[in-house]
């Protein structure tokens, strides 16, 4: 079986458009501003992820179930995307943090030192 990644580029601007209900040109008006950006084919066409719908669609519950504006929700994308990579930083210190300490307590324990009675 073949699985794509939700990063895989794969939905033209009008496919993309009728599964986020958007005109085309507000896609595109989403790009110019920033708010998304589609990969682009080899022949320049707009290639639309999975993330990038779902992002589509992120904007428009802002837009319009929370009212917030554009500008607004640039500062939200911007915030959460920031949230999201430091939270995947932290995870990977943890993990490291984690392996560190369990080739800590692995080394004590060779030399009989019992770490949990301190």
């Amino acid at each position: 079986m073949d699985y794509s990644s939700p990063d895989d580029p794969c939905y033209v601007i009008s496919v993309a458009a009728g599964m986020v209900n958007l005109h085309p040109q507000t896609l595109r008006y989403y790009e110019r501003i920033g708010l998304v950006v589609p990969a682009r084919s080899p022949g320049n066409m707009r290639l639309y992820s999975q993330n990038d719908i779902e992002r589509v669609q992120k904007i428009c519950r802002l837009a319009d179930e929370l009212g917030v504006n554009l500008a607004g929700v640039e500062v939200i994308l911007r915030l959460t995307d920031t949230i999201g990579q430091l939270q995947a930083e932290m995870d990977e210190l943890r993990a490291a943090f984690e392996a560190e300490t369990q080739q800590l307590r692995q080394y004590l324990s060779d030399d009989d030192i019992d770490v949990e009675a301190r």
